[in-house]
């Protein structure tokens, strides 16, 4: 098994020498699937990880508790064939597949689950420090994590907490092997060892991580043989290394490309609406936007519509805040802020800031950020139109995210930022709310405090009806409208492009990559 999968690596190899030079030269090998992904991984170690680019490696090769069904958000049984919920919504008791085993031989069971969460939650816990583990504000309510028996979990909660089932089948809930942390330590993102479909074979920086398949995986055996990811950063070198057939799988295809790959046989372009938003942080702390009517006027000044027809090419909507309209369920009535030039330039003189001078963080690529040099420059000139002055500074994605995560004051006034997301609750509570600002572990690196905002999000956290959570969630929705911390301007379809050869590939609204049935001829 292992020389055939070598050989089939060495393929691949040779095919991506010959990529750039002619299709003929470019035949990937069957069985082994090569995916062009947008940035070079940050690390394999999903509890430390935050970018979308990462997850849809790591759900290849870990699995959660649960998971989301296919086709949909809906939580479904994973790791934990059954679950119980009390009556108060604050204790959740799981039941644990039996006999499975992590990549390296070790056993699967309660105390490998307990281990996962409080390594993330206990600072006195011997492997905290392989961290920082910056998502895992999803599980705060936690208390306790208790082994009831080998077999047996219960989780016990601060209070109810209606986003927690999402919140395990996120990525953050994939469960590594406790084993394989304790002989790794903090280079255990290089090491990577889950229960997933596939096994990690090797990480080459810059050029490909590889994974090929868990004879041994407890639902079933994957139909590829291996799964090559390769970071092509430069959306331009993804679409020809595509079209020369050296990858089989191509995310996050460029409007530009869309048509062109929908009018030829040769490929298949798949799309699939999901939550997503996409915005610029505005610096609410210091600088031109700590003046709301500032932030309001970024908001009238750019032409969204131009943005998502012209530049995204209709694969967008215009966004109305930080909930996406894939909840459909949230009762929000707020509209997008329509394009007022006029209205800008009222509200910066109403404000008394004259020509305020701006720095924009932009970066080359990255989750979810489609055409973010275009996008940037975009901005620019519509913000510049109405008297701002705007410098942008462009950055590589990972690099990008250690200068914005850690907070913009001192540093810029407004940076590009996407997320996609599993519930309304995830993006406002860890971008918006005052407990979340970057020196207490959150993502509001732009420094929004509204107490109103924080109330409500505890309240909607807490409620475990939906039409009450769709109630709170809207009224969030039209407060954040309103104060304007972010530049709101686009909510995406995705899509992917995969060569004939590949069969039963899928989007998910998760915009995660499950390649358990993927086949390839």
């Amino acid at each position: 098994m292992k020389r055939l999968f070598r050989s089939a690596v060495a393929a691949v190899a040779i095919a991506l020498a010959g990529s750039m030079i002619s299709p003929v030269a470019a035949q990937t090998p069957p069985g082994v699937l090569v995916v062009g992904q947008i940035a070079e991984p940050q690390s394999l170690d999903p509890h430390t990880v935050t970018a979308t680019n990462d997850f849809r490696i790591l759900v290849n090769v870990y699995d959660g508790l649960v998971r989301f069904k296919d086709g949909t958000l809906e939580v479904e049984p994973a790791l934990a064939e059954s679950w119980d919920i009390s009556e108060d919504g604050r204790t959740y008791t799981f039941k644990l597949r039996q006999g499975v085993k992590f990549h390296d031989g070790s056993d699967f069971d309660a105390d490998a689950v307990k281990f996962n969460f409080d390594r993330m939650l206990r600072e006195d816990h011997p492997f905290y420090d392989t961290g920082p583990f910056p998502l895992s504000f999803n599980f705060s309510s936690i208390e306790a994590v208790n082994v009831v028996d080998p077999h047996t979990v219960e989780f016990k909660l601060k209070e109810a907490f209606a986003p927690f089932l999402s919140n395990l089948a996120y990525p953050t809930g994939l469960i590594v092997s406790p084993a394989a942390v304790e002989q790794y330590g903090k280079d255990y993102g290089r090491h990577p060892s889950g229960t997933g479909p596939f096994k990690f074979v090797e990480w080459l920086s810059n050029q490909r991580v590889v994974i090929d398949r868990n004879p041994d995986y407890w639902g079933g055996t994957a139909n590829l043989e291996a799964v090559v990811f390769r970071p092509i950063t430069d959306a331009n070198t993804r679409v020809a290394e595509m079209m020369a057939g050296g990858i089989d799988v191509m995310v996050e295809v460029p409007p530009d490309n869309l048509a062109t790959f929908k009018q030829d046989a040769n490929f298949t372009v798949a799309e699939q609406a999901g939550p997503h938003v996409w915005f610029a942080i505005l610096n609410a702390k210091s600088g031109p936007f700590a003046d709301k009517r500032v932030r309001q006027a970024a908001n009238y000044a750019v032409n969204k519509e131009t943005l998502v027809n012209d530049v995204l090419q209709g694969t967008a909507t215009v966004a109305a805040g930080p909930i996406p309209p894939a909840f459909n369920w949230v009762e929000s009535a707020v509209e997008p802020y329509p394009y007022d030039p006029e209205k800008a330039k009222a509200l910066l003189a109403e404000a008394g800031a004259e020509k305020p001078q701006l720095t924009f963080y932009v970066t080359e690529g990255g989750s979810g950020m489609l055409d973010p040099i275009t996008m940037g420059a975009a901005i620019q000139a519509d913000l510049q139109a109405v008297g701002f002055a705007v410098k942008i500074e462009t950055y590589e994605w990972n690099t990008f995210l250690g200068r914005v995560n850690p907070g913009l004051e001192g540093k810029a006034d407004m940076a590009e930022m996407a997320w996609m997301t599993n519930d309304p609750d995830t993006v406002p509570y860890l971008t918006l709310r005052t407990d979340a600002m970057p020196d207490k572990g959150g993502f509001n690196s732009g420094y929004y405090s509204n107490p109103k905002v924080d109330e409500l999000l505890e309240k909607a956290r807490k409620a475990t009806d939906q039409a009450e959570r769709g109630k709170l969630y809207g009224e969030i929705q039209q407060i954040v409208h309103e104060d304007a911390p972010w530049l709101f301007v686009a909510n995406w379809k995705q899509n992917a492009v995969t060569t004939a050869g590949v069969q039963d590939f899928q989007l998910q609204p998760s915009f995660l990559l499950d390649l358990r049935a993927v086949a390839k001829q």
